[in-house]
């Protein structure tokens, strides 16, 4: 099949899924399946993708099917460590298995190796290609370094799975390696101004605190702004939060791990409980309901087990009242004035 032929093919099947059958009633709607949705932003990934790859051919690039062991990593990474591990490609290698790569990458030629080539986009392709022992499918073109690092950017933006924190490490990893803001602007595909402010996050924030959080996915520009306001204003969040993603379940989601490292920011409230006490066990006519155990990340109610599960459910319900209760109780209290 063309080029030609593929662009026209993706225009219609993203015609179809916006805008519904042709021959649907007026009264009938478009498709709202969230299977049909992912369906709709993957093939315009591969538009768009496709269209990058048509503009590079055109500028003297061409297709070749290469070795991956042929292929070096890039100085300059988009994505925080394990995204290229086996898991993290399972889908990918699987859809490369049965339908082969769509999508070519995108390689440079290595100086003085004419054998060898480096990496420019196409990273997870790739890995994948690698795990499956097949060829990689990549674009060869000669670029310096200004010019890789903008396709690289370019081809992230034909991509809905890049994490805020991604973009910030990118950019910042680019800021250290020498590249101008106008080089980071437009492989980013933004503003100085905005590129400025996510250098900032990933400057502020130390990389082992970030490799501990991981991409977060759901965490967008104003809470990582929060966290960093609140690592620059608190002067033990460097100990806690060291100490709170040690402790944590290496199992948690990054989002929960972000969670985490935020709470750790706030100074607790002195005379709520002595500091020694750990946990507390909640009794009633001599039957343990729960247990409250206090850390770093808040505090946590476990119920015993002879508890019955419509109790619990009864006081999920009561919920909400008993803590309006409490907000009222403390605006009644009297403010105490510190000397």
């Amino acid at each position: 099949m063309s080029r030609k032929d593929s662009k026209g093919m993706f225009a219609n099947v993203l015609g179809n899924l916006d805008n519904g059958p042709v021959d649907a009633r007026p009264a009938e709607k478009a498709s709202s399946s969230p299977h049909l949705q992912k369906v709709a932003a993957g093939v315009r990934q591969i538009q768009e993708r496709g269209e990058l790859a048509e503009r590079l051919l055109k500028d003297g690039g061409y297709i070749a099917e290469l070795d991956p062991g042929l292929i070096l990593p890039s100085g300059i990474t988009d994505r925080f460590p394990g995204a290229y591990d086996e898991a993290a490609i399972a889908d990918l290698a699987e859809s490369m298995r049965e339908r082969g790569q769509i999508v070519p990458g995108l390689v440079r030629p290595i100086k003085d190796d004419a054998t060898r080539y480096q990496i420019v986009y196409g990273r997870r392709r790739l890995a994948a290609a690698q795990k499956l022992g097949l060829k990689f499918k990549a674009i060869i073109r000669a670029l310096d370094d200004e010019e890789a690092i903008v396709f690289q950017g370019e081809e992230n933006s034909a991509r809905n799975d890049l994490t805020f924190i991604e973009k910030c490490n990118f950019a910042f990893a680019q800021e250290k390696a020498g590249f101008d803001r106008a080089t980071i602007s437009a492989s980013l595909s933004t503003g100085k101004s905005h590129v400025s402010e996510m250098i900032r996050i990933a400057s502020t924030l130390p990389q082992p605190l970030l490799q501990a959080i991981g991409p977060a996915s759901e965490i967008g520009r104003r809470r990582w702004l929060e966290l960093v306001e609140k690592w620059i204003a608190f002067p033990r969040a460097h100990e806690l939060v060291e100490e709170l993603l040690n402790n944590a379940d290496a199992s948690l989601p990054s989002e929960e791990r972000f969670a985490l490292a935020l709470s750790a920011m706030f100074e607790k409230p002195s005379g709520l409980r002595p500091k020694a006490v750990a946990r507390e066990t909640i009794m009633s006519k001599g039957m343990k309901l729960a247990e409250i155990s206090y850390g770093n990340s808040g505090a946590r109610m476990s119920f015993a087990k002879s508890v019955p599960p419509d109790f619990v459910t009864y006081l999920a319900g009561q919920m909400e009242t008993i803590h309006d209760a409490y907000l009222k109780e403390i605006k009644a209290k009297p403010k105490v004035e510190r000397s």
